[in-house]
């Protein structure tokens, strides 16, 4: 498997203190790690373990402690791996390994190995240093996307109860969420007591969120959860539940909005497993040629693409585009949240720390725009994240969509040169202005030719008189309105005009010479 790497700190912190502890690590946690092997007795006493080659990380599974000793002074005679898992491992071993600068991981005795080995993988391949093509694929990011909103500790099951993903733990989980995670099943008296009251049903029966209380003897902590469900291929047929996503409770409250996170996690969910069974890839990529973020030999089937997507090709659309200062995949997977609990057919995409939300078929402008604002401000206050949101709406169709793509990366573009000029949610009919003069301006510093010698003089000798004269040109010649943004009597400023008219060799009346002067100054402004 290719990969890039994480660095052995990483890795350990997507694996969770659920399934391992760090013991030693000699040499620092931030060596590359980007391949793992199983190493069994059988490969010691066969004499098959050097076949496992020169993998970073090693697990080594049931070894007696003499045969894991002498293992790892034969691997560090070759070359010393990074790390090893192992469980419960003896103060000999951990003498030996860390002796040759070899990290020591110990793994609950309880994990599952082929769950531990499944997960060490997916880091590998999720979590380097490139970000994942499809992160719409990706179950572990919305597990803790969905943490990250809610509060809680989350875990999503298949149909069967069993773990495929889960977010990061605290010491606050509870022996149900810590068992589903090490790969076994929860307490008996748990389940029963789950299912007697009708949970399971309930969770089956419909996809909203059901809640499910505290109880203090079998040390069980209130949880919510929803059901996932997928179509039908037979649309005559009701969707088919696929599993669970379970919210636990701490001591700290789930957010007032948790269900609506829950609702939207929901359709997520059933859309990343149906990929998962099918092609990962492809549901993105389409996405990505809709939004023109793919190069191709040509322009994409639109008719191809909805068809795929299940969406509506000649619907009143609207594209919205954030920035933030999180790469764009992680940013991809919260948004997506709030954006499929407003609407079901609500397609995400993201390049670099940009995202795209586009909304094939909506109602009135306003209603989008409320639903930007309030995400937008929902993000700021729970997460931390400062984001600028562009909207372009009404979208006509799909077939305008890489379109409306490109005018908001321009507005994005121009928000990024100069913070502040334009506010954190804006239209593209709204930003018109700033951004053509923006562009405008930008290209004009980018060729020295296009800038007026005499403006580079006046700056680089008297700045006073610059700034002046920008303050001059902005006020439309009005001197009163000029002094007082300079802070001055009106007086200094028809000195000082008078004084800029003789070093220029001009008359500010010309218009013409007013335009060239007034550009050349926004151009190389400091």
């Amino acid at each position: 498997m290719a990969t890039t790497g994480v660095s052995l700190g990483q890795l350990l912190l997507a694996l969770d203190a659920t399934l391992v502890q760090l013991v030693q690590a000699p040499r620092g946690l931030d060596l590359p790690v980007a391949s793992a092997a199983l190493i069994d007795s059988d490969d010691v006493r066969l004499g098959l373990a050097p076949s496992a080659g020169s993998a970073d990380v090693f697990f080594l599974l049931g070894i007696p402690d003499a045969d894991a000793r002498n293992w790892v002074d034969q691997q560090i005679a070759r070359r010393p791996p990074t790390a090893i898992f192992i469980k419960e491992p003896s103060a000999a071993v951990v003498a030996r390994a860390t002796s040759a600068g070899t990290a020591v991981v110990a793994v609950d005795p309880r994990a599952r190995w082929e769950r531990l080995y499944r997960l060490v993988n997916h880091v590998f391949e999720h979590h380097g240093d490139r970000e994942s093509e499809d992160s719409g694929t990706d179950l572990f990011s919305l597990a803790q996307s969905i943490a990250d909103r809610t509060h809680g500790m989350v875990s999503i099951e298949d149909a069967q109860s069993h773990v495929l993903a889960y977010s990061a733990s605290n010491d606050e989980a509870d022996d149900l969420r810590r068992l589903s995670i090490l790969g076994r099943a929860g307490p008996s008296e748990h389940l029963a007591w789950i299912a007697q009251w009708g949970i399971f049903d309930a969770i089956r029966a419909k996809p909203d969120v059901v809640h499910v209380a505290e109880r203090p003897e079998l040390g069980l902590q209130p949880r919510s959860a929803i059901g996932i469900f997928q179509p039908s291929p037979d649309e005559r047929r009701a969707p088919a539940f696929a599993g669970t996503i379970w919210v636990q409770q701490g001591s700290r409250p789930l957010a007032d909005d948790a269900d609506d996170v829950l609702r939207g996690a929901a359709v997520l969910a059933a859309r990343i497993m149906t990929r998962l069974a099918a092609t990962p890839s492809t549901h993105m990529v389409r996405i990505q040629e809709l939004l023109g973020l793919r190069p191709g030999d040509g322009p994409p089937d639109i008719d191809l693409i909805a068809r795929e997507l299940g969406i509506a090709v000649d619907g009143r659309a609207a594209l919205i585009g954030f920035d933030g200062s999180i790469p764009g995949s992680r940013l991809s997977d919260i948004l997506s949240l709030s954006a499929s609990a407003f609407r079901q057919d609500a397609q995400v995409a993201s390049a670099r720390t940009r995202v795209y939300v586009l909304f094939p078929s909506t109602g009135k402008p306003a209603a989008v725009t409320s639903w930007i604002r309030g995400t937008v401000a929902a993000l700021r206050a729970e997460l931390g994240l400062e984001l600028h949101a562009v909207i372009a709406s009404p979208v006509n169709g799909l077939a305008g969509a890489a379109a409306a793509r490109l005018e908001v990366d321009r507005v994005l573009d121009s928000a990024e040169r100069h913070p502040g000029a334009l506010g954190q949610v804006t239209s593209l009919a709204e930003a018109r202005t700033t951004v053509l003069l923006d562009e405008i301006v930008t290209a004009i510093a980018a060729d020295e030719r296009l800038i007026d010698p005499r403006v580079r003089a006046l700056r680089d000798n008297d700045p006073v008189l610059a700034d002046t004269l920008r303050a001059y040109l902005d006020s439309f010649g009005d001197v009163a309105t000029a002094a007082q943004w300079l802070h001055v009597h009106p007086n200094t400023v028809r000195y000082r005009v008078r004084r800029i008219e003789q070093l220029l060799a001009t008359a500010l009346t010309d218009p013409d010479v007013r335009l060239l002067l007034s550009l050349s100054l926004r151009a190389t402004q400091p």
